[in-house]
């Protein structure tokens, strides 16, 4: 995984935070924040705050009281622990796209299927630069389009918007439907198709204590995943300031299991929050810090991640916008709100609202991408293929997620100045006027002196041409082929193999599937 060596850039003067810090606690006494849970509230009347209805009324030296108890730093195990992952401090960690109903495959955009699952699965495990294939990479949806979909779809963009990375509140299906098993053959598909972390299921209590139960197989037993937490798992809030019952469910079943959860409002001003920046930013660290002490109040000392999604709305169409100036200043602001409680934090990736894998897709992802490695994000959510504002995961745009991770690493790996490098040997060999491409010093280093990309081409006009003439978008898709066809699944272990298998199957038999 990544260390982010570089200094952090800070935009918030002393000032500044202090008015955020009164900011959330006036909130949080005066306002209050609903919790759609009787246990919740339970806790909450328990220790000592005030509950009216839904809504409790914090003392805010309670909350820092509990958010004091939230490890600053902790690690996720991995079945290959090579692949363990470090969250806080200077690590930075990085999941593919979280959420989405639909793929985007060239110029097709369809409904995901649970084969576009495994393919991106399979993606995520293929590169080193991703430590995650996240959760639900995309939605599998192997039957028609209805009414249900498009309920689901404005709940994910107006309150508990799921964004794998990685994304949040895993699409939750409507309480009129019934609850499938397809979280079963999702956390399948990441146990056995990759070695790396993965996200547990948030739908309900009940996927989430599927994905503990699961975990606990293939790491052999519930006391190891509990002493190392084995699962990261994404926790929405439903902006403003309401906490639902399907999150609660799932936050209870894996802090209990001292399991990661990132806490995460979900935040688009102008729509979930007011529109001004210090605001959403207020509101945010009100959402987010009674979250984390809920956690706490569950499990003291158990891990959690400061979360953060905070883009904007246009406010012409209502349309949610990513990569925007505003969100790159939330981002920024975030960090440093993070590091101000002592807490790991979640934000960024590769945001767009583009429809298809095209430049704005690009730069719109470089301006969050940008702001996440100077904020120096712990746990990167989205950090590959999303697209058209997190309803769409894209193979094509997934290349060039990666393309962009890897060369914002490479650029924010601190400079080594020695001898080596100052090449003075180099000039006494060329002399003046001369050219260094035979020298001894480059034909010692040209395989790795400079950032080789996968996916930029520097070809002549010619000789591109002759190769097909082909833009990035051609690139990628003519890349992310070839790697699927060369994929080779991790090694695992048989007996681990048939268990889960058995497990999913006999729930998948309980659920009624």
């Amino acid at each position: 995984m990544f260390r982010n060596r570089m200094p952090r850039y800070e935009v918030l003067s002393e000032d500044a935070m202090a008015k955020l810090d009164a900011a959330w606690r006036r909130l949080v006494t005066e306002v209050g924040v609903e919790f759609m849970d009787d246990r919740a509230l339970a806790l909450f009347r328990e220790a000592g705050q005030r509950v009216e209805e839904n809504t409790v009324f914090f003392d805010p030296d309670f909350v820092l009281e509990q958010v004091a108890k939230a490890p600053r730093e902790f690690d996720i195990q991995a079945r290959n622990h090579d692949n363990d992952v470090h969250i806080g401090g200077d690590s930075m960690a990085f999941g593919a796209v979280y959420g989405p109903p639909f793929v985007r495959e060239g110029a097709v955009r369809r409904d995901a299927t649970m084969e576009d699952f495994r393919s991106f699965t399979k993606l995520a495990q293929s590169f080193p630069v991703l430590d995650s294939a996240g959760g639900v990479i995309c939605e599998p949806n192997d039957t028609p389009l209805d009414s249900r979909h498009l309920d689901m779809n404005f709940a994910r963009l107006s309150q508990s918007y799921s964004v794998l990375d990685s994304a949040g509140g895993v699409v939750c299906e409507p309480n009129d439907t019934p609850l499938d098993s397809r979280h079963l053959d999702m956390t399948y598909a990441l146990q056995t198709l990759t070695d790396k972390i993965y996200m547990g299921n948030v739908v309900s209590g009940v996927n989430a204590a599927d994905t503990i139960a699961m975990s606990s197989i293939l790491f052999g037993g519930r006391d190891s995943i509990e002493q190392t937490p084995a699962t990261i798992s994404l926790i929405n809030c439903n902006s403003p300031l309401r906490w639902d019952s399907r999150m609660l469910e799932a936050q209870f079943e894996y802090s209990a299991a001292n399991q990661a959860v990132v806490l995460t409002p979900f935040i688009l001003m102008g729509a979930m929050s007011p529109v001004t920046i210090p605001a959403a930013l207020a509101q945010q660290m009100a959402e987010a810090l009674t979250g984390i002490t809920l956690s706490q109040l569950i499990r003291p000392g158990c891990p959690v991640v400061f979360g953060s999604f905070l883009s904007n709305i246009d406010m012409q169409s209502g349309s949610p916008t990513f990569g925007t100036p505003e969100s790159g200043i939330g981002l920024l602001c975030t960090g440093q709100v993070a590091r101000h409680f002592g807490l790991p934090f979640r934000t960024g990736g590769g945001l767009t609202s583009s429809q298809v894998a095209d430049a704005q897709a690009g730069y719109e992802a470089l301006m969050t991408l940008l702001p996440t490695f100077l904020a120096g994000t712990n746990w990167v959510m989205h950090s590959a293929g999303w697209l058209e504002g997190g309803l769409v995961a894209c193979y094509e745009k997934f290349i060039v997620d990666v393309e962009l991770v890897q060369m914002l690493q490479h650029e924010f790996t601190p400079l080594e100045i020695d001898e080596g490098s100052l090449a003075f040997d180099a000039h006494v060999e060329v002399g003046h006027g001369g050219h260094f491409l035979g020298a001894m010093h480059t034909l010692e280093r040209f395989r790795d002196c400079f950032y080789r990309p996968i996916l930029s081409s520097s070809e002549n006009f010619e000789r591109w041409s002759r190769n097909g003439g082909n833009d990035t978008a051609a690139r990628a898709g003519n890349i992310y082929r070839q790697v699927l066809t060369d994929y080779e699944a991790p090694p695992l272990d048989d007996a681990i193999r048939e268990e889960l298998a058995e497990y999913v199957k006999r729930r998948r038999t309980e659920l009624g599937d």
